[in-house]
C-alpha cells in the first residue's frame, strides 16, 4: 500500500490534513475492479457485514418496523429534520473550509431560518423557502483538498466507510446533537432515536437491495465507493462501472448525514453513503 498525501495549497488545508489522517493510505496496482482495488480487507470487512447483518436483521430492523407502525409519518419526518438541522450547520462550516462561501452561508441561512421559524429544526420552512441541502462532512471536506480515500473498510453498527471517513469520524460526530447535550442519559437516547428513524427512513431502499444483489456485500461496497466517489468529486468522472440500479444507489446514499452529520454512517448494514464514482 502507498500512503497519498497530498501537500494543502494553503495553510487552512494543511492544518485539515495534520488533523485528520496520519495513515491514510491509497491501495494501488491490484487486480480486480475499483471495489475490489480498495478492499484489501475484504476477509475482515466482510465479517463484520455479517455481524451487521445479523444484527440489523434481529433488532434494527424490528423495531424500526414497530416505530413506523407506531409513530405518525409527519411526527418522524419532524424527527428527521430535527437531525438535519444540525447536519446542516455543520455542512456550513465544511463549505466554508472547502472554499464554497456562497454555499456555507445558503446552509447557514437554513439553520438559521429554520432553528427560528421551524420549532429548531423541526419543521422544514428553509426548504419551502428554496433554501435546499448542501450536505458535507469532514471526509468529503478532506477529500477536497487531496486526501485519498484509503482502502475501504465495514465499521461495526456504523457500516461502510473508508480510512479517510473514517478518521474524520470523531470531528463529525461532534457536530451531531447528543454532543450538544449533558447527560448521558440523553445522549444514548437521541443516539438511539437518530437511529432507529434513521433506520425507519430505509425500510423501502433496503428492500431493493436485499430482492436483486446476489452479493449484498460487494453490491454495498461497491455502490457506496462509487457514490462517495461522487460527492467528493462531483463533475469527476473516471471510468468505473455503473450503479447497478437507481433505486439501490439511492438506498446506499439514503442515509447520509444521520448516525453522523452529512456523511458517515448508518446502523448496521444500512450504507451510510455511497455514490457513482470511486473513491480514491
Amino acid at each position: 500500500m502507498i500512503v497519498k498525501v497530498r501537500r494543502f495549497a494553503s495553510s487552512a488545508g494543511a492544518g485539515l490534513l495534520v488533523v485528520a489522517l496520519s495513515g491514510c493510505t491509497t491501495i494501488q496496482a491490484a487486480r480486480g475492479g475499483p471495489g475490489q482495488r480498495l478492499d484489501p480487507w475484504e476477509h475482515w470487512n466482510r465479517k463484520v457485514f455479517n455481524f451487521n447483518e445479523d444484527l440489523d436483521r434481529k433488532v434494527l430492523k424490528p423495531v424500526a418496523t414497530t416505530y413506523t407502525d407506531v409513530v405518525p409519518q409527519p411526527v418522524r419526518r419532524g424527527v428527521g429534520n430535527f437531525f438535519n438541522n444540525f447536519a446542516d450547520a455543520w455542512s456550513a462550516i465544511n463549505n466554508m473550509l472547502q472554499g464554497k462561501f456562497e454555499t456555507g452561508f445558503e446552509d447557514a441561512t437554513r439553520v438559521g431560518a429554520n432553528t427560528l421559524f421551524g420549532l429548531f429544526g423541526v419543521l422544514d420552512v428553509a426548504s419551502e423557502m428554496g433554501l435546499d441541502h448542501h450536505y458535507e462532512d469532514f471526509g468529503k471536506t478532506l477529500g477536497r483538498y487531496g486526501v485519498g480515500a484509503g482502502a475501504y473498510v465495514v465499521l461495526p453498527v456504523l457500516g461502510p466507510s473508508t480510512v479517510r471517513d473514517t478518521a474524520a469520524l470523531p470531528l463529525d460526530r461532534l457536530a451531531t446533537p447528543p454532543a450538544f447535550f449533558s447527560g448521558t442519559s440523553t445522549q444514548i437516547g437521541l443516539t438511539v432515536l437518530q437511529v432507529v428513524n434513521t433506520r425507519a427512513s430505509l425500510l423501502g431502499a433496503t428492500r431493493v437491495i436485499d430482492d436483486i444483489a446476489l452479493d449484498k456485500y460487494t453490491f454495498v461496497r461497491d455502490a457506496y465507493l462509487q457514490r462517495r466517489g461522487s460527492l467528493v468529486f462531483e463533475s469527476y468522472a473516471p471510468e468505473a462501472p455503473a450503479a447497478p440500479d437507481t433505486a439501490a444507489s439511492d438506498a446506499a446514499g439514503a442515509a447520509e448525514g444521520n448516525l453522523t452529520p452529512a456523511a458517515a454512517a448508518t446502523p448496521a448494514s444500512v450504507p451510510a453513503k455511497a455514490g457513482s464514482a470511486p473513491a480514491r
